[in-house]
């Protein structure tokens, strides 16, 4: 008889209290320590700090923890300036000041590009920044009742957690939107079935605030005039499934935003993706139409287009401009911004761009610039296929390292050089920092 051995298993480390000395940090600004030959990663610890933490996954080859005190800190901490900071899971870094938080962001991201492409060197550029504060003019809110306490939470959810953090502010919320909280806190607990209100979208486009209540349930015509007796200056959205709104007032009007300094102005629709960071985007397009530096003769693909955030600045200055989006929806209303603002020389399409490429009239060889923003999965795919176009130069904007570097790997492979990367910081006091390349054809 043959006896089989089987290892034993080590017992997870999950839920357990240790002591460790952190010894680095990611591109998120996680701390880095090791435990019994696994990597540790630590949210909210800082090189060189001993701290106490709680082991929350005990994976194969990594453990993930959380700071639960530390015990020897870190000359760049800070003592952060929110209240909630540590339990609301909005903002992860305000246990250090801006500058250090751009830093230590832009310090992990470039260790991560350059062990991904194998660059000894990387063309960094200034980083595009703005205040710290007051710069979020979208947020989802949540609420939760509690039928047994009787009691309504209104709040951000915890850092790794479902469980709601009760908030009455929000430093990082703009000005137009800082009402919300204490309106959500009067009239939801008085209405008949107040968890039948699961969140609350506020979007605030170009001072005008709006509201999207989520609900499950119905509400009466009585309920729907609390919420706006409450904010009378809002627009009050009711979303009972996804993408179906009514409008609770005689206030249909369209929701924008501007560019002001291409004097260009956006509509979009309650559901429409727009960046959070108004002043950074103005930024952030401006930088683009700098370091692609177009002319009359150019043909520009714009792929993710969304509703023409980039297309339309691009539009002003080059010949034509093609530009995919995913969504059908925003695809026409890229369309429409383009006649709004008398740009002609725009053409809108409807791709998936992950998939192989379609015989279209968008996909042709006549491009002298590509520009990608794609979401956080990246442009894995696209890339292969923006490449089999040649165009003399590719903008790429990211909103995620990782994926980022995957995708730059590929460029670089296929015979273009990095001449130009820059920080974006769109979400001040998070671990996210976005970034612009600019790519040649060598």
């Amino acid at each position: 008889m043959v006896n089989i051995y089987k290892a034993k298993a080590k017992p997870s480390l999950q839920g357990k209290i240790l002591t460790l000395t952190i010894d680095s940090a990611d591109y998120e600004v996680q701390g880095i320590a090791q435990y019994q030959q696994k990597i540790t990663f630590v949210a909210g610890a800082l090189p060189g700090e001993q701290v106490q933490v709680r082991i929350n996954e005990d994976k194969a080859g990594y453990l993930k923890a959380s700071t639960l005190k530390v015990l020897r800190a870190a000359a760049e901490r800070v003592q952060p300036p929110c209240e909630f900071a540590g339990r609301c899971g909005g903002c992860q870094l305000q246990h250090l000041s801006s500058a250090d938080q751009q830093r230590l962001k832009q310090q992990g991201i470039d260790s991560l590009i350059r062990h991904q492409t194998g660059l000894d060197q990387l063309p960094w550029q200034a980083m595009l920044t703005a205040q710290p504060d007051g710069y979020r003019r979208r947020a989802r809110i949540g609420l939760w009742f509690d039928k047994k306490q009787r009691k309504l939470t209104v709040g951000f959810r915890q850092a790794g957690d479902k469980q709601l953090t009760p908030i009455s502010h929000c430093r990082v919320l703009s000005t137009p939107l800082m009402p919300i909280f204490a309106v959500l806190q009067q009239v939801v607990a008085t209405l008949d079935n107040p968890a039948g209100i699961t969140h609350a979208e506020v979007i605030d486009a170009q001072g005008q605030p709006v509201v999207i209540v989520r609900h499950v349930t119905a509400l009466s015509e009585a309920e729907k005039q609390q919420f706006i007796a409450a904010w009378p200056d809002a627009i009050w959205l009711g979303e009972a499934e996804a993408g179906v709104f009514s409008y609770w007032q005689h206030r249909q009007q369209l929701l924008q935003y501007q560019l002001t300094t291409q004097q260009l102005q956006l509509q979009f629709a309650p559901d429409d993706f727009i960046q959070v960071n108004q002043a950074v985007n103005q930024q952030m397009v401006t930088q683009a139409l700098d370091w692609l530096q177009l002319t009359a003769d150019d043909t520009v693909l714009d792929l993710y287009a969304g509703i023409g955030n980039f297309t339309l600045a691009l539009a002003q200055r080059a010949k034509t401009v093609r530009a995919v989006e995913g969504v059908a929806k925003m695809v026409q209303q890229l369309a429409t911004n383009a006649k709004l603002n008398g740009l002609s020389n725009i053409e809108a399409f409807q791709a998936d761009l992950h998939l192989p490429w379609p015989k279209a009239a968008w996909h042709q060889r006549d491009y002298t610039k590509v520009v990608l923003d794609p979401a956080r999965a990246g442009a894995q795919g696209a890339v292969e296929q923006v490449i089999l176009l040649k165009p003399a130069q590719i903008l790429y904007i990211s909103c995620n390292a990782a994926t980022f570097a995957r995708d730059a790997k590929v460029l670089l492979a296929g015979g273009y050089r990095l001449d130009k990367l820059g920080g974006i910081d769109m979400f001040p006091h998070t671990s996210h920092l976005e970034v612009m390349a600019l790519f040649s054809r060598q």
